[in-house]
Formats: structure tokens, sequence, C-alpha cells
């Protein structure tokens, strides 16, 4: 029988599994960027899922929890942004975009896993990050610019510290 002293110390490690989606804002433009791997529980099924998704010309979401609810919402908003788009003749705005994605999360909350954050540019608004966070969009959190399951405990101690400043 071994020794468990002798045990590699990987083995008793804490296996870490989880997204992280990034967007910041800045002077003219957004960065949106992402980790790359899909996990189911603590297995990496997929250590190259491309989790940045074309909403419109200028618009894109960064997709985390279940890939398959992400990517349905995105495709969602993307085909009603596209027909938005040839109904007024010109672009979307970022908002818009997030409008969309705000509704349909919200909408299908009890069967949908995911959480996007959009971001983009337009003419009105220049460089955005419009997120949806669950709840804390209807609260119009708009500093907050990481999600993922990693980040929980970040997150909590942020509202924790300026809830506050989001109460009506």
């Amino acid at each position: 029988m071994l020794d468990e002293s002798s045990e590699p110390g990987w083995l008793s490690e804490e296996v870490k599994t989880g997204t992280t989606i990034i967007a910041i804002e800045f002077d003219g433009g957004v960065v949106l960027g992402s980790d790359s791997r899909v996990s189911a529980g603590e297995t990496v099924v997929n250590r190259v899922m491309n989790k940045l998704s074309l909403l419109h010309d200028k618009i894109y979401c960064a997709l985390s929890g279940s890939a398959a609810d992400a990517q349905t919402i995105a495709e969602m908003v993307n085909y009603q942004l596209d027909v938005h788009s040839i109904e007024v003749g010109e672009d979307p705005q970022v908002r818009s975009a997030a409008t969309l994605v705000k509704n349909i999360s919200y909408k299908y909350k009890e069967e949908l896993s995911a959480h996007l954050i959009v971001a983009g540019w337009d003419k009105k608004g220049g460089g955005q990050v419009s997120h949806y966070i669950g709840i804390l969009y209807l609260l119009g959190i708009q500093q907050l610019l990481f999600l993922g399951s990693k980040h929980i405990k970040a997150l909590t101690s942020h509202i924790k510290q300026n809830i506050k400043q989001y109460i009506i």
C-alpha cells in the first residue's frame, strides 16, 4: 500500500474549471476576450472553442455557461439584428443587441443556462460594453467587466461592497 505522503501533489489539488470572459472599454473601442476551454463537470471536453460570437458587423458577444444555450442566444440575436438592420437601413446599436440578449435570457431563464457580455461599436455610442449578468443587468451595473464561474466570489464581494448605489 502506498504511503499518502508519497502521492504526487497534483492528485490532491482541486480541479479548476469554468469560463472566463472579459470586456474592456477604452477611448475609441472595446476589447473582448475569453478562454477557450469547454468543461463538463471536472472534465475538459474541448480545448479550442471560440467563445466570441459575432452578433452584427461591429457587435460581438462573449459566451459563458452552457455552450449550446449561449450559442443559441447569440444566433437568435444575430438573426434579429440582421432583420432590424435591413428594416431600418442602418447598423444596430450595441445597446439594442444587449437588450435583445437580456430579453431572450429573461424570457427563457428557466430553460437556459448562459451568460453573455455584449460589446461593440456604433455611431451613437462609440465603443461600449453592455453585459447581461442575470438580474445585475436590470440594476444597470456598468463597471463589472468580467464574468465567469471562477469569479463568483469577486462578483459577490463587489455587490456586497457597492449594493447601496444600485438600489433605486
